[in-house]
């Protein structure tokens, strides 16, 4: 099997470098390039990477605090993996800042933004009929976060991204279940229609149902997504063990 092997990162960004190996690192993983348990090893990422120790050290520790790696003591650094009751946990705390958030914006929204809401959803109604996921993801992430500032709350706003993040590497895989893209949009008109009338239960409800239905989905998904690489891995033991009967059969 082929080793992955990260790509090395352009140092001629305006950025501080801790943040540009960062942003590398979080792509990798949601990307499955890093997977969930393998461990991370801070020398074979910097020469990956063509950098130095410091800034994969600095970003390791970042990426921890977001929820993507796990530091164990003597033991080494790993990508964290999500049981279910990790998604359990997040969304029962995302559910409650996610409805607190639509309520809020349903009082304090200004007319440009609500039109930016309903344009969105214009918007991710045509990338669903050209099929276009990462488009569909992009405009998901923008309606959500024009509907946090609309919220006016700067601390609700952070707690929510930080819980966000740690679900961002199942977002495509969530929203590529059969029948979950239209049922989304359908969700953020309903939470637009509460917010345009300026009802902050309505709107604090449709984010509950929201949440609900996202949490369901992506909990299918994820089981469904382990059983076919259970499949290809049996199919993959399979066809080694039928290669080195053939090997065995010709040496005899």
């Amino acid at each position: 099997m082929e080793k992955r092997k990260l790509t090395p990162i352009r140092l001629d960004s305006y950025q501080p470098l801790r943040e540009v190996v960062c942003e590398s690192l979080r792509d990798a993983i949601r990307r499955g390039i890093l997977k969930p348990g393998e461990r991370i090893m801070e020398i074979q990422l910097a020469e990956e990477l063509g950098v130095s120790r410091t800034p994969v050290r600095e970003a390791i520790r970042k990426l921890e605090l977001e929820g993507y790696v796990i530091m164990m003591p003597r033991r080494g650094t790993y990508v964290a993996s999500m049981s279910m009751r990790d998604v359990n946990e997040i969304f029962e705390i995302r559910t409650a800042l996610e409805s607190l958030s639509n309520g809020l914006a349903a009082e304090r929204i200004t007319d440009d933004e609500l039109e930016h809401l309903q344009r969105l959803l214009v918007i991710i109604s045509s990338y669903i009929e050209e099929h276009d996921m990462d488009k569909i993801v992009e405009a998901d992430i923008e309606f959500h976060d024009l509907l946090y500032h609309a919220s006016r709350n700067s601390r609700l706003i952070g707690i929510i991204n930080n819980l966000r993040e740690q679900l961002t590497r199942f977002r495509t895989l969530s929203m590529s279940y059969p029948g979950r893209l239209e049922a989304t949009l359908d969700e953020h008109r309903a939470i637009v229609e509460a917010i345009a009338q300026g009802d902050s239960k309505m709107a604090s409800k449709a984010a509950e149902h929201h949440m609900e239905n996202a949490e369901k989905v992506l909990l299918k998904a994820i089981d469904a997504h382990k059983q076919e690489e259970a499949k290809k891995a049996a199919k993959s033991r399979a066809s080694r063990t039928g290669r080195k009967n053939k090997t065995t059969q010709s040496d005899s």
